[in-house]
């Protein structure tokens, strides 16, 4: 999967330096995230609710194929919520979408594609009561998570004639998360993500 993700990032700037100047189309998007972690004892988890924002890139290859490169902020993680116990885990991450793009009809498109994603910052953030005491705590949990994700885009938008455009997709994350694992410990939890975007490409 990682020599997939270069190969298919090469191929990206290759295609970049090689298309006509006059056929890129540039934007910025934005959006909201349902976020969740997926994975062996994450039943009681619910879902981070939160944002996203970045660049995009569309680069057409033929009348009904494009590829569009994005750099995205995203804001992912998840929640618990029990008797005297909340938290959130924050995971926010650089993402790198590679997406290819076929329309189906006039301003519509299906999209599919690999994603990197760098992990910028990681935070549990909750409180807790004991005895009647209520314990509020921000801890930075990074070094318990790996740096990198990878991860497949699957989803569909539509593109209006004057430049705006509506997004809709889900990331499916491949790589198990935590670093360090204890030996004899082979549950996985890995991102899941629906994300509904609004943009607009000049």
């Amino acid at each position: 999967m990682k020599k997939l993700l270069v190969f298919a990032v090469l191929a990206s700037f290759s295609l970049v330096a090689t298309a006509q100047e006059e056929t890129i189309r540039f934007g910025a998007k934005a959006g909201i995230n349902f976020a969740s972690l997926n994975g062996d004892g994450t039943d009681d988890l619910d879902g981070r609710t939160s944002f996203h924002l970045g660049a995009v890139v569309e680069i057409p290859l033929s009348e009904k194929f494009a590829f569009a490169p994005e750099l995205v902020y995203s804001a992912q993680g998840a929640k618990v919520e029990e008797t005297g116990f909340e938290q959130t885990t924050k995971l926010d991450y650089l993402n790198l979408p590679l997406m290819a793009k076929y329309y189906v009809a006039p301003g519509l498109s299906l999209h599919a594609g690999p994603q990197i994603g760098f992990l910028l910052s990681a935070n549990a953030e909750g409180e807790e009561t004991f005895n009647g005491e209520t314990i509020e705590f921000d801890e930075d949990i990074k070094d318990a998570f790996k740096s990198i994700d990878f991860g497949l885009n699957f989803g569909a938008g539509y593109q209006l004639p004057a430049g705006i455009f509506f997004d809709a997709r889900y990331n499916l994350g491949l790589t198990d998360l935590a670093d360090d694992r204890p030996d004899g410990d082979d549950n996985k939890i890995k991102n899941g993500v629906v994300q509904i975007s609004v943009g607009y490409k000049f």
